[in-house]
């Protein structure tokens, strides 16, 4: 079983160690095991549960919700119909989001469009003596 020290949990999630902390304490990791030093090791499971975490975090749910999914997978196999509700719901927060954002890149693209053709106008005009 491979384990991970906590420099290679950083460079493999891009969590910072004090967000690592954060999360183990507010119990959105699981206790993180040490070694006999007493230096902390992460499991395979630990990160992969991490990369999860990432996602979650990384297309806006809130620390409520992903601690009430992290409370739902713990409880057990009886949960996944509530953990599939919670995901399809933020699922459906993902695509409102993506679809906003689709509606503001095509607004940009048409200010460049904008912009693009007025430099064209401006380039076909004969310059002014001075």
């Amino acid at each position: 079983m491979a384990v991970y020290t906590p420099g290679q949990v950083v460079e493999e999630t891009g969590f910072s160690l004090d967000t690592l902390r954060y999360y183990e304490r507010i119990g959105l990791l699981e206790p993180v095991g040490r070694n006999a030093a007493g230096q902390r090791r992460f499991t395979e499971e630990d990160v992969s549960w991490l990369g999860m975490v990432r996602c979650l975090r990384d297309t806006g749910m809130p620390i409520s919700e992903m601690l009430r999914f992290a409370q739902l997978v713990r409880q057990g196999e009886h949960t996944i119909g509530d953990r599939i509700a919670l995901l399809e719901e933020h699922d459906r927060k993902v695509e409102a989001q993506i679809a906003d954002l689709c509606q503001k890149q095509g607004a940009i693209q048409r200010k460049i469009q904008y912009y693009k053709d007025v430099r064209t106008m401006r380039d076909m005009l004969p310059e002014q003596a001075s």
